[in-house]
């Protein structure tokens, strides 16, 4: 692994004067949004609820199919989809007494997709 270096003198070249305004977000709302963040991106990192993430990717399923389709019994399928759900990245929908699962919305299914494409590369 090849380390960069930098030269003193070349830090002292820089100052905020030589740096355009830039906006930035409160520090508040930079807290927030990566915090926000991160607790998404823990919530991927779990290799079966990416799985299950993936399978909602194809389509709506309810818990029973999801159990099938992953070879898990049901308490496990639901704990992860009670998390999804926390992190707003599932949505269910209620018909009759069943509960259909589905991605909260397209951005899941990129992050999802990118995930698995940079896996390959």
């Amino acid at each position: 692994m090849m380390k960069l270096k930098i030269k003193q003198e070349d830090l002292a070249k820089c100052s905020k004067e030589n740096h355009s305004k830039k906006k930035f977000l409160s520090q508040k709302e930079d807290e927030l949004t990566f915090e926000r963040a991160s607790s998404l991106f823990r919530a991927l990192g779990d290799e079966g609820r990416l799985k299950l993430l993936f399978e909602l990717s194809k389509q709506e399923l309810c818990v029973t199919e999801i159990c099938e389709l992953l070879r898990e019994n049901s308490s496990t399928v639901s704990q992860r989809l009670k998390l999804l759900r926390a992190e707003g990245l599932v949505k269910r929908r209620r018909d009759g007494k069943h509960l259909y699962y589905s991605l909260a919305d397209k951005h899941i299914l990129s992050l999802i997709q990118n995930a698995l494409e940079h896996t390959k590369e």
